[in-house]
């Protein structure tokens, strides 16, 4: 018996070592393979490289870039000769010879292009190279590629099958001549059995300790991708960051722009009504400063209204006239390189949404449509109208809807981008250059109104997003027309408080309550306005800037309507800031720049409101 273990034993190791002899053989065939796959993955790439550099050399003519063409065509010789060395499959060095005829071949068409070039034969150079490009010696290249990377597969497949039929039958015969071989051990002595038993408790030992090793890798490697995770969203956050910091910045950039807008229209006003009869060509003037104010004001108000935070009223719109009025917003942001075209398809279809937060949803895709071009090329906005069924498009219900869209002609994106497009923070832009929110803000947007978003993208052909919003089917109510800035408008005589930091804005506010016929006390410091009004006890009404050092303006009216509850009280802003609305109370609030008819009436609203003759108004002149 003991005999009869020994021989066993030594079968085992016998049939053992042969079956890890063939096994080893067939996992070198099998990385042979891998290794054929990827040279000629790396050869199609090399070629592909090579002749978009001879391309780039046809147009530049700069020898370091014929250069780099010359270099690459070396390599792609250099991958056959190394993929001719590696594979040993009779039928795959048939078409390694056939690839490298192609190649020969291929070259002698390149290399005709390339020395036109180099003599500066512009034209000659463009119609070779345009002729190579149509050449069967391309396809050949890509034919065979294929074909040599078909073959492997399979003999891939093939060899995997062998290694797993190897491992299959060694397992099997090793799993007879064990059971033998332990019986016999078994059955001779209780020696054999004893240490039979030490090997195996020493092998489920190695057992457990690479099991625990393997936790420990996966381990470090779970916590090594949470910290690039982490940082990765840290530094998303700081973007974010900054740009609630620019936010911050625009608003206040625009409240001084604002004050100094408020001092300009001020005065072209009390010039206005200063002028003689004879003025006629002084009036004309100041018309055109005063308009150029009033759009620089429109402007100011866009800005503030880029930097807030909080939604404002959803109103009904014309989708058509909306795009129309953002064409020099998007000439601006685009840049001369983009051709922007505008198609109104919408028929009048009107929209019942946020301007600014719409305005900013077309903004962004369009500046995305920009990235995607490279800066250059055509983007298409274009408005239609859709008649949907329920869940057609999204979550959107049935009925008519209004489709915005906005197309390029960029790189289109691959289908596991649309996939994730509309996840927050996830970008393909480069670090610092976007934040990931943007398709995710205009998903939420299009949602909570009730429509749906489609993309329809392909590779190399360009991207159009489109917008599907519920039509708004209500009738518009129609806005009573605004007097102009030089209809005077007749008052009572008042005593007015003017509480303003900006001396100059003071001074302007002052000349045009004179202007109006009213008395006005001015007063630079919000802490001094109550001694005023002890002195002053008169006053019928203040006027108060909103945001002013040591104090702000509601902080102050908080304070004196204590103990001076007569009062009227009107703010004038030009950014309100951080300020809540609920701070400024039920009084009247005027948008700084204003004119002199928008301030008389909203002196008259704050009187009336002190009476409680009129209903709740903000005054926006």
């Amino acid at each position: 018996m003991a005999m009869l273990g020994a021989a066993t034993l030594v079968a085992l190791i016998v049939i053992l070592g042969g079956a890890n002899r063939q096994r080893d053989q067939a996992l070198e065939l099998q990385s042979r393979s891998y290794d054929v796959m990827i040279l000629a993955r790396s050869l199609s790439a090399t070629i592909a490289r090579s002749e978009a550099s001879l391309g780039r050399y046809v147009i530049s003519g700069d020898r370091q870039v014929g250069q780099l063409y010359s270099e690459d065509w070396s390599l792609a010789g250099n991958q056959i000769d190394r993929l001719d060395r590696i594979t040993e499959n009779r039928e795959q060095q048939h078409r390694i010879d056939a690839l490298r005829a192609a190649y020969l071949e291929r070259g002698r068409d390149l290399s005709q292009t390339a020395l036109s070039t180099a003599y500066h034969k512009n034209r000659q150079a463009y119609a070779l190279y345009n002729q190579a490009g149509k050449a069967p010696a391309l396809a050949e290249i890509n034919r065979l590629l294929d074909a040599i990377i078909a073959r492997e597969r399979i003999l891939l497949g093939g060899r995997t099958q062998a290694v797993m039929g190897t491992v299959d039958r060694s397992s099997r015969i090793a799993g007879v001549l064990s059971v033998f071989g332990t019986l016999l051990v078994l059955g001779a002595i209780v020696l054999g059995w004893l240490t039979l038993s030490a090997d195996t408790e020493r092998k489920v030992a190695e057992a457990e300790a690479d099991a625990a090793r393997q936790r420990a890798a996966e381990l470090a490697a779970a916590v090594t991708a949470a910290t690039d995770e982490l940082r990765a969203q840290e530094a998303k956050l700081r973007q974010v960051q900054k740009m609630e910091a620019v936010g911050q910045l625009t608003g206040g950039i625009a409240h001084d722009f604002n004050n100094m807008l408020a001092v300009v229209l001020g005065g072209l006003e009390l010039a206005r009504r200063s002028l003689d009869g004879d003025g006629a060509a002084v009036a004309r003037h100041i018309d055109s400063a005063a308009e150029g104010a009033n759009r620089a004001a429109a402007l100011t108000r866009r800005l503030l209204a880029f930097s807030r935070e909080d939604s404002l009223k959803a109103e009904s719109m014309v989708a058509g006239e909306l795009i129309g009025g953002m064409s020099d917003l998007l000439d601006r942001t685009l840049g001369d390189a983009i051709t922007l075209v505008a198609n109104d398809g919408s028929a009048g279809w009107r929209i019942r949404v946020d301007r600014v937060q719409i305005e900013n949803a077309i903004l962004n895709l369009a500046v995305n449509a920009r990235d995607a071009m490279n800066g250059r090329g055509t983007l298409t906005i274009a408005t239609g109208r859709a008649t949907l069924s329920e869940g057609e498009v999204g979550e959107c219900g049935a009925g008519d809807h209004v489709t915005m869209s906005v197309t390029d002609t960029g790189t289109g994106m691959e289908p596991a981008v649309v996939e994730r497009v509309f996840e927050p923070f996830f970008t393909t832009k480069p670090v610092g250059k976007g934040t990931g929110l943007g398709l995710s803000q205009i998903f939420a947007l299009v949602r909570q109104l009730g429509g749906g978003i489609a993309i329809d993208t392909e590779v190399g052909s360009g991207t159009t997003v489109t917008l599907y919003l519920p039509r708004d089917t209500a009738t518009p109510i129609a806005l009573a027309p605004e007097p102009t800035a030089a209809v005077a408008i007749e008052s009572a005589t008042l005593d007015i408080l003017v509480v303003e930091d900006d001396p100059r804005v003071l001074a302007a506010t002052m000349g045009a309550l004179d202007e109006l016929g009213h008395r006005a006390v001015s007063c630079d410091d919000p802490l001094a306005a109550p001694g005023m009004l002890e002195r002053h006890a008169d006053i019928d009404l203040v006027i108060s800037d909103v945001l002013m050092p040591r104090q702000t303006g509601p902080e102050m009216i908080a304070e004196l309507t204590a103990r001076f509850p007569h009062l009227a009280v009107l703010f004038v802003t030009g950014f309100a800031g951080e300020a809540k609305p609920q701070a400024f109370g039920d009084h009247v609030l005027l948008r700084k720049p204003f004119t002199l008819a928008g301030l008389e009436r909203a002196i008259d609203a704050a009187m009336a409101r002190r009476q409680r003759l009129a209903p709740d108004t903000i005054a926006a002149e």
